[in-house]
């Protein structure tokens, strides 16, 4: 609370946790009595985004507007720079603090330690609470007092730690006699990229804290029992689908964890699964706070060594959903489609990518930077990363997942590859075909187009990316 005025109002910057319930910053800011006003900032950070997550940000927050007017609030918008505006909001209202929920991204990280320096010198209030996570990454450590490298010692030292109840939403933000001026959202054009994309992804989007509570709600009831079993195969509803709404903070953490917990100390056979893939996003977002470089740079420094591929024409139709291997493609024009990929589709794309195409991860990094609607900094490093073999707790690199073995065992009647691929069937359904619908116009794609040959035989891929990394095997150990 600022020393010079503790009547004054409040600004809460909302950034990535457009919730009203389970909210730290917003219990908070209530208890305190004062005028509340809440602004979100299209800034450097949000200017930044991919064409897929900028879009889905725009509609998570013209939903969390709506919600926040239920409590008596208004959102008040403005675009520019993060340090300058908020000066003018300060000047504007009168307000002498500044709150906001932490970040942990390396882009945020800086953004929000200049704004904090630079308001505390002038004589400002600037406070940081969590709410992304369930744990700061600097509150757990090993033995010796070290970050966590390996994901099955992080679980174990996290998994029976005590986690603050959820707070509940606020039934009414105190509101300024007179408003600052807002921007309007629609012209922000947030969406502008997606070009005709956008009308494709909304049909899949489910945006809002309302719509979050609910799909937590229908996977405790009908799915959890069954996710340990059937979360690997990508034609079933077996998971929650709550990536994007913990993405932009339409549900907080802890509220999941909570009610996964509830599932599991009830005899819930998935329930443990389920809280091990929440702490999964935990682990990767306690690598990137300490280990930031793991965003851009090879984790492991003798894999600089590794001689991937620039980008590349192989690249280019995996980018497109046309190597001709039926599994990657449905997974890539899933992605187009939807703003999501099934989880262990991730892992197949990414392994055909950098072993059977030998091309770089940060390739496909970007690709999916500005294609997932969920798109996570952390966990989208840390999973390229993992597959690639360069990354903490990494695959083994003779893991080189099979897309055709795996199509077999995750895909055995091919009902995933159908939704997904037109070429071919008679009556291609509405997801198939709604791929050519989101593409780009001058990738000239058609669904009555023949479908691709193969760009890589799968044996000749394998055998190629384990030469390649023998070879940097013998050189690392020559160099020793």
């Amino acid at each position: 609370m600022s020393e010079t005025n503790p009547d004054a109002p409040i600004l809460l910057w909302f950034r990535r946790d457009l919730r009203l319930g389970d909210h730290p910053m917003i219990a908070e800011a209530v208890r305190t009595g004062r005028v509340l006003i809440p602004v979100f900032l299209h800034d450097e950070v949000v200017e930044g985004l991919g064409a897929a997550p900028k879009w889905r940000l725009g509609e998570a927050v013209g939903d969390f507007a709506a919600r926040i007017g239920t409590v008596g609030s208004r959102l008040v918008l403005r675009r520019g720079r993060a340090l300058p505006s908020l000066r003018a909001l300060l000047a504007e209202t009168g307000a002498r603090d500044v709150w906001w929920s932490r970040a942990y991204d390396p882009e945020s990280k800086a953004r929000d330690t200049e704004i904090k320096a630079a308001l505390k010198a002038e004589g400002f209030g600037a406070r940081s609470f969590p709410g992304h996570l369930l744990f700061e990454p600097w509150e757990v450590a090993t033995g010796q007092g070290e970050p966590y490298k390996v994901y099955s010692p992080y679980w174990r030292a996290v998994k029976g730690r005590d986690v603050p109840a959820p707070e509940p939403a606020p039934r009414e933000l105190r509101a300024p006699e007179a408003w600052p001026a807002s921007d309007r959202l629609d012209d922000w054009a947030m969406g502008q990229a997606m070009r005709r994309g956008a009308s494709v992804l909304q049909k899949h989007a489910g945006v809002g804290e309302e719509v979050a509570l609910q799909r937590l709600a229908t996977f405790m009831r009908h799915r959890v029992g069954d996710y340990a079993s059937r979360r690997d195969f990508p034609a079933a509803e077996a998971t929650s689908g709550l990536s994007e709404n913990l993405t932009y903070g339409e549900i907080g953490p802890r509220t999941v964890w909570h009610t996964g917990r509830r599932a599991f100390e009830e005899g819930a056979r998935g329930a443990e699964h389920f809280l091990k893939e929440l702490v999964w996003r935990e682990f990767a977002w306690h690598l990137m706070h300490h280990f930031p470089q793991m965003a851009r740079d090879n984790w492991r420094p003798d894999w600089n060594g590794f001689p991937w591929r620039a980008d590349n024409e192989d690249a280019e139709r995996w980018r497109r959903g046309m190597t001709g291997e039926p599994f990657v493609d449905a997974a890539m024009r899933e992605m187009y489609v939807t703003g999501r990929m099934h989880n262990r589709a991730r892992m197949i794309v990414a392994s055909y990518l950098t072993k059977h195409l030998l091309t770089d991860w940060r390739v496909g990094l970007a690709w999916f930077e500005d294609c997932l609607t969920d798109w996570d900094p952390a966990s989208n490093a840390m999973g390229w990363q993992w597959v690639a073999g360069s990354g903490p707790d990494a695959a083994p690199y003779f893991r080189i997942f099979n897309p055709e073995t795996q199509a077999e065992k995750f895909d055995p009647v091919r009902v995933y590859r159908r939704a997904f691929i037109a070429e071919g069937q008679k009556d291609p359904p509405e997801t198939a075909l709604d791929f050519f619908a989101a593409c780009p116009e001058s990738w000239g794609l058609a669904p009555d187009q023949r479908y691709p040959r193969r760009r890589v035989e799968l044996s000749e891929g394998r055998a190629r990316a384990l030469a390649a990394y023998d070879a940097l095997r013998r050189e690392a150990a020559a160099a020793n």
